[in-house]
């Protein structure tokens, strides 16, 4: 490996190391808000899927997308818990 691949592996890899940490410092600011979220939309498991875009209908009350604290009440329709 030339030094300059070196110096630009080196670079890459620490910009990877910082979004890392700021997307795991932004996790402890976040809530869940349901009832919000359109169709396909969502971020993560729901009652009748495994995975995050598999919701089937807009602001279903079982399904979520995660949000700063403190935004989800503010939403006509959001809840921080699910409904049946």
């Amino acid at each position: 490996m030339t030094s300059k691949t070196a110096i630009l592996a080196a670079a890459v890899s620490s910009l990877f190391a910082l979004t890392t940490t700021a997307f795991a410092a932004d996790a402890g600011n976040s809530e869940k808000c349901y009832g919000v979220a359109k169709a396909g939309k969502n971020d993560c498991a729901g009652g009748a899927h495994a995975c995050a875009g598999q919701s089937s209908k807009d602001k279903s009350p079982r399904e979520f997308i995660e949000l700063p604290k403190g935004t989800c009440e503010r939403i006509v329709g959001g809840s921080l818990t699910p409904s049946k």
